[in-house]
């Protein structure tokens, strides 16, 4: 038998080709037959279950710093507002 180039295949290629093709037509009868195929199957990778979800404990903001929070955003939007009538101004 030889190939493309005109040399010799040696036997050990010839086994290792007929090998990988009668277990590509075992494949193609499965399918066709309905048999179920062990190769591959539809879906999430069967493996160990889950731990259990442990919840985060909730975190609380303490009076004081809701009060930090508000006050930073009273002068955030202060500062908008002066920029923007600043804006207004200019265009004016």
């Amino acid at each position: 038998m030889s190939n493309e180039h005109g040399g010799y295949v040696e036997v050990k290629q010839i086994v290792s080709e007929l090998e990988q093709e009668i277990a590509r037509l075992k494949e193609a009868r499965a399918l066709l037959s309905g048999e179920v195929s062990t190769t591959r199957k539809r879906g999430r990778p069967a493996g160990k279950a889950k731990a259990p979800h442990v919840a985060a404990r909730k975190r609380r903001l303490s009076p004081e710093g809701r009060k930090r929070i508000s006050e930073a955003m009273t002068r955030r939007w202060a500062a908008r507002r002066k920029t923007k009538a600043q804006k207004q101004a200019k265009a004016a």
